[in-house]
């Protein structure tokens, strides 16, 4: 069992003291223990009203980083210490920009302009610029339903940057396993996992057993059609021989060669369905975005 900074006890006692010192509903509150890996704070606190968050000394830009998200109007309550007593504070981000975390400790931050809805299919604007050309967040929504991530499922995303983000702030408890082969595309997706404060993603720049020795096995693999994509699959296959996959091709040659390619390596019913979005523009005339093709499929079944 993993050892934890923060125990049952520790949080027991935290959410009393929070409890007799403010206002706070219990029912509604996140927590979130940043001592453990793979945890991201930013999103959370995005998505979530009241977070409850356990935090080891360090982190000298915390609240710089939430800051910088567009988190300064959030409410931080806290103490000095490491132990749930003593006087209760509170402050705005924006106010604590220069703080760091000197202990052990738990904190509660407030948002009260928290979404209430998940982010599905972000706009691209959102992104970090770069060398990477985005797929279209209608495209990107539909991608990322087909993958149907939920909470713990680790997830491969080959030359897919925009949907490793969103995958990532969607699947909180998982890992993601990003593979870029470009070093200029790695360094754009290095911008965004900072930008968005994402902890769960691990960039790679190549797909083989090696690289995934240390990494967790993926339940479910989404990748852009190239020419290593049978290789890729195959590696993979080898890792999770229950891999599911969604792959995205622009090419109709290769979308039309997929069922062999399934049937050759074991995997059987392929879906196969293509996506069109048109835009009606100020002119009122149409702007249709690329078409890709959409395979999805399970081995193993």
């Amino acid at each position: 069992m993993e050892n934890q900074m923060f125990n049952n006890s520790h949080v027991l006692a935290w959410l009393e003291y929070f409890s007799d010192n403010t206002e706070v509903d219990l029912e509604h509150v996140k927590i979130l223990d940043i001592t453990r890996k793979n945890k991201n704070l930013i999103p959370t606190v995005e998505a979530h009203r009241s977070v409850l968050v356990f935090t080891e000394a360090g982190h000298p830009d915390i609240f710089y980083r939430m800051y910088n998200a567009g988190l300064g109007d959030c409410m931080v309550i806290y103490n000095e210490g490491s132990e749930p007593t003593g006087p209760i504070k509170q402050s705005k981000v924006s106010n604590m920009i220069d703080r760091g975390i000197n202990a052990s400790a738990g904190m509660l931050i407030f948002n009260p302009n928290a979404r209430s809805t998940i982010k599905f299919g972000m706009d691209n604007s959102v992104f970090a610029s770069g060398s990477v050309r985005y797929v279209g967040s209608e495209i990107r929504a539909i991608i990322l339903s087909k993958m149907q991530i939920n909470e713990g499922k680790n997830i491969c995303v080959i030359s897919g940057e925009s949907i490793a983000v969103e995958a990532a702030i969607l699947d909180g408890e998982g890992t993601v396993v990003a593979v870029e082969y470009n070093a200029n595309d790695r360094s754009t997706l290095e911008d965004n996992v900072g930008q968005f404060g994402l902890n769960n993603v691990k960039i790679i720049d190549h797909v083989d057993e090696k690289h995934f020795e240390e990494l967790p096995i993926p339940d479910v693999t989404m990748l852009v059609a190239s020419a290593s994509m049978e290789q890729e699959m195959r590696c993979l296959l080898k890792l999770n021989p229950n891999m599911e996959f969604v792959i995205y091709t622009l090419d109709f040659v290769v979308a039309g060669s997929m069922p062999a390619l399934c049937k050759e390596l074991g995997i059987r019913d392929p879906e196969i369905i293509q996506v069109s979005v048109a835009k009606l523009t100020s002119k009122n005339t149409y702007n249709t975005q690329p078409a890709p093709w959409l395979i999805t499929c399970k081995a193993g079944e």
